[in-house]
Parts: C-alpha cells; structure tokens; sequence
C-alpha cells in the first residue's frame, strides 16, 4: 500500500528517516534534500517519520460552552433521539446551536449515532408524493384500568397533521362518526382516505356488488364531499404503515408509558399530546416545520384547497 501524505508535506518517509539517521549540519542537509533548515530541524528531533495529528489536543466547541456541551451529551444520553430531533428541542434553550455544532458535540462524547440494530435494514421506499388532503386511516385497541377502548387515528399523507378518537366500540357507526370528525378537524379538503379491509370501512370482498349489497353510509359520506375511498390490498397491511406507524407513536407515548385509572385520563392526556404533535413537534420531513406550520405553508401557496383559514384553528384561551 502507498504512503499517504498531506497535502503540503515537502517529504517522504524514507527522507525523513534519513535526516534522522544522518550526522550532517542543517544547511547541508537543507542544500542536499532542497528543503527548508526548519523542516530538516523538526524532523531530526523527531523519533517517528509518521505525521502527528493537527489541531488542538483537547478537543472542544467554538459555539458551545463547557455548559451548554454537558447539556447536549446528557440529553442525547437521556432520550436517545434522532439528530435532528435532538436539534429541535435543544434550540430553543440554546438558541446559537446549529446542526453541525451539534453533530460536531456528539461525534467528539462518540455518541453521535444510535445503536445500529442487528440483521440486515429492508430497504426503504419513498411514499409517492400527493398534495394535502390524502388521509390514511386506522383503528387501534388500547387499555387503562377501566377496560379496553378503541382509537381511531387519521394521518395526512404529506401535511403529517394527525387527528384521534377514543370510542368505546369499532363499529361502522363509530368509523363514519369518525371520518366526519376528520372533516370538521381539518381546515382544507380531503381528496383520498385509504383504510383497511375491516368490516368498520368495507363489505367484505366476497359481499362486494352484489343485489343485496347496499352504500355504506362511510361510502355515502366519502361520495357526499367529493373523497375517493381506497383500500389495501387484503393481508398487505404495510400498504397503510403511515397510519400504523403513527399508532405506536402514540401508544409510545401514553398507554406504554403511563398507568390510567380510568378513560377520562386517557382522553386528557391524549388530547395533550395530539395538541403538542400537531402544533410544535418539529418533523424532519417536513424539513423543521410542525404539521400545523407546514399545513400554514401550504396556505399562502395552494389557498384554493382549503375551506378556511388554518389561523382559526390555533390552540388558545378560546379553544
């Protein structure tokens, strides 16, 4: 393998060597390698002919205090997030941290990446892009002492605004319920919802146009407002993984989390937390922006899909 040098290095290996293992002066030594005297000095009271590292020898932040960098590494430590995540809560009480100062952090404490998980990583595919207004919907169970009950979940495709609801049964009543709660939530038009198979959304395949098959009032609804209606395809459920992925977002961040006596704390502290997604939790693909900002963005570019204005729907004293 070839000697690799930097980019201003005057010699070699085996020059250096030399001038270590010669007996004569500097100048002749200077004259004879056609180098500068300080160069041939440096090398001479070396013991190595590798180059030394450049750069100071305790390594620290230019940006960051001693403080400010303690703050980082223990809240890295701590929550385990994302780069970019980790860049989003910490901004606000270290308002001068930029994304390489933080990468920068992490990389010299050596906590700059997570764990990778053993096996091999499927490939990822890029969700084909829409326009605000493609739902996907889903039901999931969840527990408190009281018993189980059942959330509905709808997530925008590109917008990543999310909207809940507990019920106390999974029934076709409770979906279309449910999907005019969505209509009322959101502030432009829905174009495509995409569900499962489940009975709550659909007949079953096999009850699909026939003479006694009639309108789901979901179906009614949908055709009402101008929405195209989707299903996966049967036994594919990662067809709607958005929807299943923002199911164990919130299951991460209530029910696995926290003990409920009763459905009345759920609900709180679901509304709690969908209110605190949707209105200040910063996404990294929607490049920094909160659901409800990007849902703004899209205002003052695209008004002709909304049916009001997204302002009106900021949380506050009168909401």
């Amino acid at each position: 393998m070839g000697q690799i040098r930097h980019g201003s290095a005057t010699t070699t290996h085996a020059v250096r060597a030399a001038i270590q293992r010669s007996q004569a002066s500097l100048s002749e030594l200077s004259r004879e390698l056609g180098i500068n005297p300080k160069t041939v000095a440096k090398w001479r009271k070396r013991s190595s002919v590798d180059d030394q590292k450049t750069g100071p020898k305790e390594p620290r932040s230019t940006v960051l205090s001693e403080g400010e960098e303690a703050i980082v590494v223990a809240f890295k430590r701590h929550t385990l997030l994302p780069l970019d995540d980790c860049l989003y809560a910490l901004q606000p009480s270290i308002p001068h941290l930029s994304r390489s100062a933080l990468h920068r952090c992490l990389q010299r404490h050596g906590i700059s990446r997570l764990d990778e998980v053993s096996g091999d990583k499927p490939k990822r595919q890029k969700f084909k892009r829409y326009p605000i207004g493609f739902f996907h919907m889903d039901i999931a169970e969840v527990q408190t002492a009281e018993g189980k009950l059942y959330l509905f979940v709808g997530i925008d495709r590109t917008s990543k605004f999310a909207v809940t609801q507990l019920v106390d049964k999974a029934d076709r009543k409770t979906a279309w319920e449910f999907l005019e709660h969505l209509l009322k939530a959101v502030p432009y038009r829905i174009h495509t919802i995409l569900t499962d198979n489940g009975i709550q959304f659909a007949d079953q395949p096999r009850n699909r146009n026939q003479i006694y098959s009639r309108p789901m009032r979901f179906d009614m609804i949908c055709d009402s407002h101008g929405i195209e209606h989707r299903l996966t395809k049967p036994n594919h459920p990662w067809t709607n993984g958005q929807v299943e992925r923002m199911n164990r977002t919130i299951k991460d961040a209530t029910v696995k989390r926290f003990h409920y006596q009763d459905q009345q704390q759920l609900r709180a502290h679901l509304g709690d937390y969908m209110a605190a997604y949707n209105y200040a939790r910063r996404l990294k693909t929607l490049n920094g922006l909160t659901p409800y900002e990007y849902i703004c963005k899209i205002w003052t570019s695209e008004p002709e899909r909304f049916i009001l204005n997204p302002i009106h729907q900021i949380p506050g004293l009168n909401t």
